[in-house]
């Protein structure tokens, strides 16, 4: 169970830190565009405005997010498995599951032993006290 846990954090840190980089080369890429056109201290202000936009876009889609959805969605199932959970997530959510699957592959080959063992915990028949 711990180490399902650690795994989840584990994913959602390495799809932070993948969204990071992306928006930091982005910008990067931007200001070096820019720069010959404005200079370097107009290259800079308008990176520094960009990154309030997006800022500010993901705080509002927070916002929205926190506030919860308008649209009834289907009523919860009591007793989902894993795998229903999993299904009804790809299917309402397909760019978060692939980000999170390319994520999760990419941190697999890095760390194939850490990745052997959340195959292995996932796998493995549970002893027979258990249900």
């Amino acid at each position: 169970m711990m180490e399902r846990t650690l795994m989840a954090v584990a994913a959602a840190a390495a799809i932070a830190a993948a969204a990071a980089a992306g928006v930091f080369s982005a910008f990067f890429a931007l200001f070096a565009f820019i720069q010959p056109y404005v200079g370097t201290p107009g290259a800079a202000a308008i990176i520094a405005g960009c990154s309030a936009l997006v800022v500010a876009a993901a705080g509002f889609a927070a916002a929205r997010k926190a506030e919860g959805d308008r649209k009834p969605g289907p009523a919860p199932v009591a007793d989902a498995s894993l795998i229903d959970t999993i299904m009804t997530v790809v299917r309402d959510r397909p760019l978060l599951s692939a980000g999170a699957a390319v994520a999760a592959g990419v941190y697999a080959l890095r760390n194939p032993q850490l990745a052997a063992a959340v195959i292995r915990a996932f796998m493995d028949k549970p002893p027979h006290g258990r249900n």
